[in-house]
């Protein structure tokens, strides 16, 4: 099988990385080369930013291909969760970064150091806006279509870089009109302020979902709402939901007539998870409804809380 078959054999989020990381290893080259020849820390910044996005890109790659992977014995759930840690690895990366371009931007700012060859790092970054711009859309197209923390990252991420590219644009226009070299640091210093306050938000996702947290709270409501809705049950407690990225994760009591035959119950249960995993067509779903003769919620706090054991 050769390079491009293979490429095509991946899913929709795998081929969306490799195309990032095309995109992000020739903007890197670029701007590299121009801004070492001209001694822009603005596009000095953006190039280390782009060679950050390569590396970044590479590892949603393999984050992706693991967290395709199906359950095993071992990993029960699947490796889901890989995508929120490669979430959270970006973010740190991308801090890191912005670290990096503040440093930069202040040096430049105290040695007063001048920026040379305005003209081809202004047409670098006009090409550079253009690119990212396309990348971004695609992204965002992906992102919205399979709701994947990892893409979704990706696509914040580049959107940050189009943002930081076109302040780099303004601040060489400005430097060519003025003569004035602190704007190119200024203005660095800002991207690099602004990309750390972008990385917060990938972050944050990612760790709430490594917490487990709950599904959105309009998508919670509308479990109960088909819960309460079907006829036969009587009540329902302990719903507990989280996710992993690509999975949808639901567990609940049902409280139904203790005369009523397992094969009903069963009935009752596999179309509620019918109803449940068609709230969003994007995610696998994994729903375990628990059958019950009456409320037994107490009961199951107090195990819950480890003030209650079948031995006591």
């Amino acid at each position: 099988m050769d390079f491009f078959s293979k490429v095509n054999s991946f899913s929709r989020e795998r081929k969306a990385t490799v195309v990032a990381t095309a995109t992000a290893t020739l903007l890197a080259f670029v701007k590299l080369v121009i801004g070492l020849m001209s001694g822009s820390v603005a596009v000095l910044a953006s190039a280390i930013d782009s060679i950050l996005d390569t590396a970044i890109s590479i590892f949603n790659f393999f984050a992706i291909k693991k967290a395709e992977e199906q359950p095993n014995e071992k990993f029960s759930y699947g490796k889901g969760k890989i995508q929120a840690i490669a979430g959270v690895i970006e973010g740190t990366v991308i801090t890191i970064s912005g670290l990096y371009i503040i440093y930069e931007a202040l040096s430049k700012l105290i040695n007063k150091e001048t920026t040379t060859m305005l003209g081809v790092s202004v047409w670098v970054m006009v090409i550079s806006i253009m690119i990212t711009f396309f990348l971004v859309k695609y992204l965002e197209k992906i992102a919205k279509e399979t709701d994947n923390l990892v893409i979704k990252s990706d696509a914040l991420h580049y959107k940050t870089d189009l943002y930081s590219n076109g302040a780099v644009l303004l601040a060489l226009f400005l430097v060519s009109l003025t003569g004035l070299d602190l704007i190119d640091a200024i203005f660095g210093l800002a991207i690099g302020v602004y990309i750390i306050y972008s990385a917060y938000e990938i972050i944050v996702e990612g760790v709430l979902i490594l917490l487990d947290r709950s599904l959105d709270a309009d998508i919670v409501a509308k479990i109960g709402e088909i819960i309460s809705s079907s006829a036969k049950v009587r009540g329902y407690h302990w719903l507990k939901t989280r996710t992993d990225g690509s999975h949808n994760f639901v567990d609940f009591h049902l409280v139904l007539d203790p005369k009523m035959t397992l094969e009903e119950a069963h009935e009752i249960g596999d179309k509620l998870i019918c109803e449940i995993s068609s709230l969003d067509a994007t995610k696998g779903w994994v729903i375990n409804p628990h059958f019950d003769p009456h409320d037994d919620e107490e009961l199951n706090i107090r195990f819950y809380n480890g003030t209650e054991s079948c031995g006591r």
